[in-house]
């Protein structure tokens, strides 16, 4: 079984490095492939500087912004599915998106009771959004030394998220509609927000959460036989939780900071991965997962890009997600 990864490995690289050129290629206006590996070469054509502008500085970034997006939610959700040993769970399980759309609806629709606080800029929301899902990994971070159970871990997480979601929804009662529009588009998320400035923040934090999920492989399959069984093997399943929270905080919250919350992703892509080298153990599907995800988000950015109009990321990754999740359900009955 193992001789096929290679080869599957190799064309789920393969297939991400074309998305990806895809990507940069698509748009309003057409950019050819050719055209692109001159600019990366240093071969750059003098001749035409609006398309290069538009390469290095929006589509580029964008196009980074996809992969890290993709990979992160793929892992941080595969990270989630293990540690609940539950199909269904996300990265946003936990209620840090729910913490991060608090601390941006604070700032764009709490105007009555922050006056001071309310700057539209993209910093602005973005420092807001960190603040918000920092204080509620914080709140599940302390709960998960006092809980024992992973399922009840489970369910604070969903009530923090629900707590979050109310208040949210009383502020939307009282603001006025251009901030509640503003909160919205948000909501639908955006790969395009992400500049260089920002990438500079971005990069570093889905590289740091990615790389302790890579450390975590051993302890992720460890948790897939019960947690009683990974005591047996000295696995500290006290530590080993509060690792997975601390690194899917960082991969679900800083993602939803820069670029709002999409859907689904988290949530498909570790089935897909599993369905395609017919395995649980983490040291394939973490990398199988970076890789399947990079390219889901790519195809849906491309998608996203239709002639004279932008869709929301979040309306193509739901038309790729929600059938997964259907199939899921269906397949166990």
């Amino acid at each position: 079984m193992k001789c096929r990864y290679p080869i599957i490995f190799t064309f789920l690289t393969v297939l991400t490095v074309l998305l990806f050129l895809a990507d940069l290629a698509w748009g309003s206006i057409h950019i050819s492939v050719k055209e692109i590996l001159q600019v990366f070469f240093g071969n750059v054509f003098a001749d035409d500087t609006i398309n290069r502008e538009i390469l290095l500085n929006f589509r580029l970034p964008k196009a980074i912004t996809a992969i890290l997006a993709g990979a992160s939610l793929s892992i941080a959700g595969l990270m989630m599915q293990t540690l609940f040993r539950n199909p269904l769970a996300d990265p946003y399980i936990l209620g840090v998106s729910s913490g991060a759309s608090l601390g941006v609806a604070l700032i764009t629709m709490a105007s009555g009771l922050l006056p001071v606080l309310i700057v539209n800029s993209g910093w602005a929301m973005i420092i807001a959004a960190v603040a918000g899902a920092a204080c509620v990994l914080f709140l599940v971070v302390v709960v998960s030394f006092r809980i024992q159970n992973s399922v009840s871990l489970l369910i604070v997480g969903i009530m923090f998220g629900t707590i979050a979601g109310s208040i949210v929804s009383v502020l939307q009662n009282f603001s006025n509609p251009d901030a509640i529009k503003l909160f919205v588009m948000w909501t639908f998320g955006s790969l395009s927000s992400v500049t260089w400035t920002y990438m500079k923040v971005l990069l570093p934090v889905s590289l740091i959460g990615i790389g302790m999920a890579f450390f975590l492989h051993k302890r992720l399959d460890g948790l897939l036989l019960g947690e009683n069984y990974a005591r047996g093997l000295g696995i500290s399943i006290l530590q080993t939780r509060f690792l997975i929270v601390i690194a899917t905080g960082l991969l679900a919250g800083g993602i939803t900071a820069f670029t709002g919350p999409i859907a689904f992703v988290g949530v498909a892509i570790p089935h897909i991965a599993r369905g395609i080298l017919k395995t649980s153990t983490h040291r394939y599907l973490l990398p199988a997962s970076f890789l399947c995800g990079a390219s889901l988000l790519l195809l849906c950015d491309i998608i996203s890009q239709i002639p004279t109009y932008t869709l929301p990321i979040n309306t193509i990754s739901s038309l790729f997600g929600a059938p997964v999740i259907l199939w899921i359900i269906l397949k166990r009955k």
